[in-house]
């Protein structure tokens, strides 16, 4: 696959998984859907650290928008680097100079999108440590009459025992409603960290590669 197709395909994976984390991150600021328990005496800090609306959806959305603007339509040659290849057409046809001011402004694309990519990569490695550590503490709950992280303690157990779960009063069903929203942010996060890092070797890649034209006889 070139790498234009490559990145375009990239890009567009990276921003599903951002709206997934930034709509995941809304719905834990409402325990079962409920507004009322929207405060910081109800909710966890994780929640409040916002790991899926900033690390895992406006740090990566960054790199998702660059992939898919590197990739444009994808690879529109025979060779392995579409971006390089229709910067090359748009610059001839516009009556630009085609060798050094082509050459300029892929290898700024490329370079624009590597540096992206690593930025997403910090912003997915932000939403997997938050995501993970509300998951390790578990939420914080009414439980007994008062309020706190009663499964702190338990450094995570509490997942495979549900028999815990209703100990929590309230919010209403708080305990099932962050485990799975701070799974699916976990899960998203990861695919972040491996698509980001697909992208940057992909965009180093598109630095150094060739022209992806086809080699046209010319009439003589």
């Amino acid at each position: 696959m070139c790498t234009g197709k490559c990145a375009r395909c990239v890009g567009l994976s990276l921003i599903t998984l951002c709206l997934v984390c930034i709509v995941a991150n809304a719905l834990l600021l409402v325990p079962n859907g409920e507004t009322s328990w929207t405060n910081t005496n109800h909710l966890s800090l994780q929640v409040w650290l916002m790991g899926g609306f900033i690390g895992g959806g406006l740090m990566v959305l960054c790199p998702g928008i660059a992939a898919v603007r590197a990739g444009g339509k994808g690879c529109c040659g025979a060779g392995c680097c579409g971006n390089r290849c229709r910067a090359g057409l748009e610059l001839s046809t516009s009556g630009d100079p085609p060798a050094s001011a082509s050459q300029s402004a892929e290898i700024t694309g490329m370079l624009r999108s590597v540096f992206s990519s690593a930025f997403g990569v910090l912003g997915a490695i932000y939403c997997l440590s938050v995501s993970g550590a509300g998951l390790r503490n578990g939420p914080r709950c009414l439980m007994n009459g008062e309020w706190g992280y009663h499964f702190e303690d338990t450094a995570g157990a509490y997942l495979l025992n549900r028999t815990l779960w209703d100990r929590c009063e309230a919010p209403p069903r708080v305990v099932p409603w962050n485990v799975t929203l701070f799974s699916l942010l976990v899960a998203a996060s990861c695919l972040e960290i491996v698509l980001c890092g697909i992208q940057l070797v992909n965009a180093t890649i598109g630095v150094f590669c060739g022209d992806c034209r086809k080699k046209q006889d010319t009439p003589h």
